[in-house]
């Protein structure tokens, strides 16, 4: 994507969060802003690009898994920009009438997202707030695809560690998890800060300020596992992201820096 390209309200000098995360997984959809940006990650914590790519590996396993336990609508807060095996592609491979919701307030993935599935009619990308989590629920574009009477998959996949105050993001998670009925699901991947030092996360986090999105809060697995608060875990539970895939080859060996946590919750019933 080239600067000129850039849509009308978008400046390129400033770099999103979005787009960082799109140039770790080989996208094309960034600005040199967002290439600086992930470099300097990188410089940080070699191992970021295997990070994002480890997430999305998750997305593909718990979509998979959640579909196939039945589970055929999804709501996807935090989407970021389309790339390969998107959710509703993972989706709809296991079940043809799955529906999907995708929400982000990053105008480029909105642009992009609703060009791309401007023919699909089981999927909308709608303008929302994680931080706001009652008018996604409450948005007609929501309520209109979705049926909360059936059971939801909510997907908060390297989304809350933007959310600074572990109360605010506890209350977040709980608001959604208030709608759903049971034999819903939660899944959730996370930042943590690894084996790097307190200066190096400081660093890392500074690359955010200024995107929009805020500078992400790295979180230990205790404070994961308290936004799974009323569900089921799914085993392995809540642990590195890569025990989830620990069935797939790995490209590479473990590189030092930052790590993730992941987890699949199910809603019980009453």
């Amino acid at each position: 994507m080239s600067e000129e390209k850039a849509p009308p309200g978008i400046d390129p000098t400033v770099p999103s969060a979005a787009r960082i995360y799109d140039y770790l997984l080989g996208g094309k959809d960034n600005f040199a802003a967002d290439r600086a940006a992930a470099e300097k990650l990188l410089q940080l914590a070699p191992n970021v690009r295997e990070g994002v790519r480890e997430n999305r590996r998750f997305l593909k396993r718990a979509v998979t898994l959640l579909a196939e336990r039945g589970i055929r609508q999804f709501l996807d807060i935090g989407a970021g920009l389309p790339t390969q095996e998107n959710v509703h592609e993972v989706a709809l491979s296991v079940a043809p009438d799955s529906r999907v919701v995708y929400v982000d307030n990053d105008p480029i993935v909105l642009v992009h997202g609703r060009a791309l599935l401007a023919d699909n009619r089981q999927t909308i990308v709608v303008d929302g707030d994680l931080r706001e989590p009652a008018t996604i629920l409450d948005n007609p574009e929501v309520t209109g695809h979705l049926d909360f009477a059936k059971p939801v998959a909510v997907l908060l996949l390297a989304v809350l560690h933007f959310v600074p105050e572990q109360e605010h993001a506890e209350r977040i998670v709980t608001t959604l998890r208030d709608r759903l009925v049971p034999g819903s699901a939660l899944a959730i991947t996370h930042l943590t800060s690894g084996d790097l030092d307190e200066r190096k996360v400081d660093e890392g986090r500074a690359v955010y300020q200024g995107t929009g999105t805020g500078m992400p809060t790295p979180r230990t697995r205790e404070q994961v596992l308290r936004f799974f608060d009323g569900f089921e875990l799914v085993p392995p539970g809540v642990v590195a992201t890569r025990e989830w895939l620990e069935d797939e080859p790995l490209a590479l060996p473990p590189l030092p820096g930052v790590d993730g946590f992941a987890g699949i919750g199910i809603l019980p019933g009453s």
